[in-house]
């Protein structure tokens, strides 16, 4: 059994379905901030979370790394909640597929003509590259 007073519980919830679910030791993500990191019996917090990888270590010594398009954050003193439109597992990411659509963002942002088309691109641009640097930090973590 864990001893849950050195465990937080951390949901990572994208918006088709729970991406992680169980305990953890510690929780690092990209806060509108700057990093944050959270451990059980944490203060209480809602902030927004900026595009990048949450690092969950979990109660067994494990790693699990999760890419978020950003999203809100939720600390209670022993649940962690992040909800994102786009969360990915960092198995499951792809680099081909992240290069790809960062090029079409890029593609977007040259031929944008109203300021809502070049901030959609830039926005679409700043996640690419967020997922890119995630994929590159899952890979050297393995």
């Amino acid at each position: 059994m864990v001893d849950s007073t050195h465990t937080i519980h951390v949901d990572v919830v994208s918006a088709e379905e729970s991406i992680f679910s169980g305990e953890a030791r510690f929780v690092a993500l990209p806060g509108e901030a700057g990093e944050l990191g959270i451990y059980p019996r944490h203060t209480p917090l809602i902030t927004r979370v900026r595009p990048g990888s949450v690092r969950i270590e979990k109660a067994d010594g494990g790693e699990e790394f999760v890419f978020v398009a950003g999203g809100i954050l939720e600390v209670q003193p022993n649940r962690v909640t992040v909800l994102s439109d786009t969360a990915i597992r960092g198995k499951d990411l792809d680099e081909e597929k992240a290069n790809e659509a960062r090029r079409a963002a890029e593609e977007a942002l040259k031929n944008a003509h109203s300021e809502i088309d070049i901030a959609k691109a830039q926005s679409e641009l700043a996640v690419m590259a967020a997922q890119i640097a995630a994929l590159r930090k899952y890979r050297q973590k393995k």
